[in-house]
Formats: structure tokens, C-alpha cells, sequence
């Protein structure tokens, strides 16, 4: 229920800043503005804020496919709707704050940096997804399978490379402290799934 919630609240806002170039201008990150007036707000609003139509339903693809299982399989399972309910939208929107911290120190006198995006919080709904089901199957571009503890490790690498060399106007800082966040985040809530994330490993290990 939350991850439908908050997907919906995602494309409506996403919608406004779409038509809105004010209204996307005044809640998009903007290192700057946090650090320099103090609009904290920009830390967690930009997460609702996309920049194209493709960026925006890859998000709430990727985000409403493996969200739904989060919320309902650990989060509802281990602390019943309300307060499992309440932990999981803490997850979501502590990790959008949490991907934008590397960014806004890092930029933090460059005025005309900005970013957008639920990536931070997408990223970490991957990774708390990846410690229930390890050797679950994911679909590089659609067509090659590769599997989930496999695809986290090489995204982790990638976007610690990408953060430094890339320069595709991705925030990939985002990517990677958001996938750390739901890591760190999903064991300090519910330290049984370490055990349980062991258990699947090695039994799904192929030798």
C-alpha cells in the first residue's frame, strides 16, 4: 500500500514539475540553496521530481516491482501493517535524504549544479530486496538475466566509478549511497534478515 502511495504521489508531483518550471526549479536539489539558505526541504522533495517521461515510469517500474515486495514480504511480515507500514516509508524517504548528502557536500558552492530523481530510494529498495532474495533473476536491459547479489555488487562498483569519472549529468553519488542506505537501514531494522540472506546464499550457490 505505502509503495503504491508514494509511486502515485511521485507521478503527480513529477507531472507538476513537467508542466511547472517554477514549482520543478523551487524543489529540486540544489546543493547551493541547502547549504547556503538553508532549504533543507530540496534534500528529500527532489526525490519526486524527474526530468523526462522515461526517466520517470523506469523509476516507478523498477520501484513499484521490487517496493511491493519489500513492504509486504520483511516489513509487514516482521512488524504487522502499522508499524511495519511506518518503518517502510521511513526506508523510502530517509534514503532520497541519504543519497543527496554526497552531492550536496561535494557541490555545495556550485550554484548552477542541480539533480532529480527517486534514484536514492529506488536504489535502496534494490538492495533491501537483494539480502530476502539473493539468487532471484534480474533482466539487464530487458534481455540478459543476471542475478540479484551479482547485479548489486557490479552497481555498486559502477556507480562508486561513475560518481567520480562520469560525466553524464547523473547524479550516480545518489545511486550508490541510496543502495548503502537501504543495506545498513534494512539489517538495523530487522537484524534477522543476516541470517536469512546467508541461508538463501549458500544454499543457492552453484558449486
Amino acid at each position: 500500500m505505502i509503495t503504491k502511495i508514494i509511486a502515485i504521489l511521485v507521478f503527480l508531483v513529477s507531472m507538476q514539475g513537467f508542466n511547472d518550471r517554477n514549482f520543478f526549479e523551487r524543489y529540486k536539489h540544489s546543493p547551493y540553496l541547502v547549504v547556503h539558505n538553508k532549504e533543507y526541504y530540496r534534500l528529500l522533495t527532489s526525490g519526486f521530481l524527474h526530468g523526462s517521461w522515461t526517466h520517470l515510469l523506469i523509476n516507478l517500474f523498477v520501484f513499484w516491482q521490487f517496493g511491493d515486495f519489500v513492504e509486504n514480504f520483511i516489513f509487514y511480515s516482521a512488524y504487522g501493517r502499522v508499524l511495519g507500514g511506518f518503518l517502510y516509508a521511513l526506508l523510502v524517504l530517509l534514503s532520497i535524504i541519504a543519497g543527496n548528502i554526497h552531492s550536496t557536500i561535494q557541490y555545495k558552492n556550485d550554484a548552477y549544479y542541480g539533480s532529480i530523481g527517486l534514484s536514492g530510494a529506488v536504489s535502496a529498495i534494490l538492495f533491501s530486496y537483494v539480502l530476502a532474495n539473493p539468487w532471484s533473476k534480474v533482466y539487464l536491459y530487458a534481455i540478459l538475466p543476471i542475478y540479484t547479489v551479482v547485479a548489486a555488487v557490479l552497481y555498486l562498483i559502477y556507480s562508486q566509478w561513475a560518481s567520480k569519472n562520469s560525466r553524464d549529468n547523473v547524479d550516480h553519488s545518489a545511486h550508490f549511497y541510496g543502495a548503502i542506505f537501504g543495506l545498513v537501514y534494512t539489517i538495523a531494522v530487522y537484524p534477522d534478515i543476516v541470517p536469512y540472506f546467508i541461508n538463501r546464499f549458500m544454499e543457492g550457490l552453484p558449486f
